[in-house]
């Protein structure tokens, strides 16, 4: 066994034992240290570390980081749930909002994003009712995971498995193979947690306080940025029909530009960007890269005997190996095997439809959850049931699993 496995295995103890500990210890953390090791220890020169790290994906997570912190941070979240919620306060149309709307929005705006803005929402809608606060936060959790699949900027894995498997017309491709099973899902995500709780659905919900945002410049300013953003996603879904093509990170950053360029609150903006999950990822694809020059994973794959190329056993080793791993380093690693056998378009959706769903099965499963809960905690919410959400989540997963399972038939 290389040195680069023994410091895998280092890094996937510390994260799974990192909420016994005494202290906070950052996933990003983990894997900086991690990443740090295998250049200490010669497992990866220098320079193939940085060929390793994907910056098309590293650009553009950062270009969607600013466009979401910029309308929190503006106030224009508040507004729109105000907006939204101002004539209809009802918990089952709160909970439609947040499976369908939501959950959607994530396909566009990526499931981190997403999980940035949604928390503030919910718990702006639940002033005083914690146990509502509670359902309606898993069902974000689960909502955006289950709606990121079908994009290939739905989610961080997604976004590695489009730039890293070459495949024409991302989003036409994911759309198509993916959206049907999808919207499925979102609708026995529905009909789950309004049957579960329909006790609490029942009762009214507290009317939502008028917002006034005090700074127009940096509310113009953000959503002329997420304007651009959209547009320029349309943009390239256009393009793909004629065969051309826009860059993911171009995308991301020039649609960040004016909230960079102009935007009043761009320092407050920069102070609270999510950054550890940017160290994550450029440690991540330098880890797994010393991983994968190892030959470890592929000769015990070889020996045994496995049908990695599968769909089923796609769908079920993505789920389950990224309770371990997590599903961008499982994707990381799987990517190179299913390029080596030379597999078809839907091996790749397979990959991301079970690499996703695995979110849903433990609340460290998906970096999504983990925003919910550390902005959820941020604003004095520390009541997240994390058994209450494998409860729910594991059945849910088998579940929305064999749907997709039936599409790739």
């Amino acid at each position: 066994m290389s040195l680069s496995i023994i410091i895998l295995l280092f890094i996937l103890i510390a994260i799974a034992l990192r909420s016994f500990l005494p202290f906070s210890l950052p996933i990003w953390l983990i894997m900086l240290l991690g990443g740090v090791a295998v250049l200490v220890t010669s497992q990866i020169e220098f320079v193939a570390a940085v060929h390793a790290v994907d910056f098309e994906i590293i650009f553009y997570l950062l270009g969607v980081f600013v466009i979401a912190q910029g309308l929190e941070c503006s106030g224009v979240l508040e507004q729109v749930t105000e907006k939204m919620f101002a004539k209809n306060a009802n918990a089952l149309f709160a909970l439609f909002v947040i499976v369908f709307l939501l959950g959607l929005a994530a396909a566009l705006l990526m499931n981190d994003a997403i999980a940035i803005i949604g928390t503030p929402v919910i718990l702006q809608l639940c002033r005083g009712q914690k146990k509502m606060a509670v359902v309606l936060l898993m069902t974000l959790a689960y909502a955006i995971t289950i709606g990121s699949v079908f994009s290939p900027v739905g989610n961080p894995q997604n976004l590695l498995i489009a730039v890293k498997s070459g495949m024409d017309a991302p989003f036409i491709t994911f759309f198509l193979g993916l959206i049907l099973p999808t919207l499925i899902n979102l609708g026995l995500l529905y009909g789950v947690v309004a049957l579960l709780y329909r006790k609490q659905f029942s009762k009214p919900m507290a009317a939502i306080e008028r917002v006034v945002i005090r700074d127009k410049h940096s509310a113009w300013v953000s959503t002329l940025s997420f304007y651009f953003f959209v547009a320029l996603i349309a943009l390239k879904i256009t393009l793909n029909f004629f065969g051309k093509d826009l860059d993911f990170a171009l995308i991301a950053l020039v649609a960040a530009l004016p909230i960079v360029l102009f935007g009043r609150q761009r320092k407050q903006v920069f102070r609270h960007l999510d950054w550890g999950t940017l160290v994550f990822f450029v440690a991540m694809f330098v880890v797994m890269q010393s991983v994968w020059d190892s030959g470890f994973f592929q000769l015990w794959i070889d020996k045994a005997h496995i049908a990695i190329t599968g769909t089923p056993w796609i769908l079920a080793i993505s789920a389950l190996l990224s309770q371990l791993i997590s599903n961008v380093p499982l994707v990381a690693l799987y990517m190179p095997l299913l390029q080596e056998a030379g597999v078809h378009v839907h091996q790749y959706l397979a990959l991301a439809a079970g690499s996703t769903l695995a979110g849903n099965i433990f609340i460290f499963g998906a970096a999504s959850n983990m925003i919910i809960i550390q902005n959820a905690e941020k604003r004095g919410f520390k009541d997240f049931n994390v058994g209450l959400f494998s409860l729910i989540g594991i059945p849910l997963t088998v579940v929305n699993l064999f749907v997709y399972a039936l599409f790739f038939r």
